[in-house]
């Protein structure tokens, strides 16, 4: 059965990097923007990370900039703008592609394990779905990532168990990254 440990990505400096090197850790597997509605997330991530990285916790950080052009820097601009603005210490890779024909097969294997099932109810979430259908109309079936800030949690065996929408409260992702460790 194949787990994320069966994937090499690309660090921020372009070095293949595989994921391996994770084994054992519960990981939080993110597609990031500098310029999204919900780059706030970063805060909440990095308090998480802060508290729990000591626990066998992890957060891997993947830039896109298919949503919107919203993380239009290069990586060392990414980098400085995480670390200065939000004070990241966790892991951030090479910006990728996470939907259609160049999509980076790490991202294709999550979306395949945890497939997308809604942004949630309501005008704002109706809203944002809306918008990310017409961004994604281009990618067709390989629209795997509906937006910035979708995340995967990950078990220490290697198994995507839980996918959070950028919509999902952040208190319940820190609860099942909890519950996980």
């Amino acid at each position: 059965m194949k787990t994320v440990y069966d994937f090499t990505v690309k660090d921020r400096q372009g070095n293949d990097a595989n994921l391996s090197a994770y084994r054992g850790k519960v990981l939080l597997i993110v597609n990031t923007a500098t310029g999204c509605g919900f780059t706030p997330h970063y805060e909440p991530l990095e308090a998480m990370y802060k508290e729990m990285k000591d626990r066998g916790f992890e957060i891997l950080d993947f830039p896109c900039n298919q949503f919107a052009n919203q993380a239009p820097g290069s990586a060392d601009e990414i980098y400085q703008f995480c670390t200065l603005k939000f004070g990241t210490e966790f892991p951030q890779f090479a910006k990728i592609d996470v939907n259609g024909e160049n999509a980076d097969p790490l991202f294709a294997f999550l979306a395949g394990e945890k497939p997308f099932e809604g942004f949630g109810k309501g005008l704002k979430f109706a809203a944002l779905n809306k918008f990310a259908e017409m961004n994604n109309k281009a990618f067709g079936d390989k629209a795997y990532i509906k937006w910035n800030f979708t995340k995967f949690l990950i078990d220490r065996e290697g198994n995507v168990v839980a996918r959070f929408e950028p919509t999902v409260d952040m208190k319940a992702v820190r609860d099942a990254v909890e519950a996980a460790l």
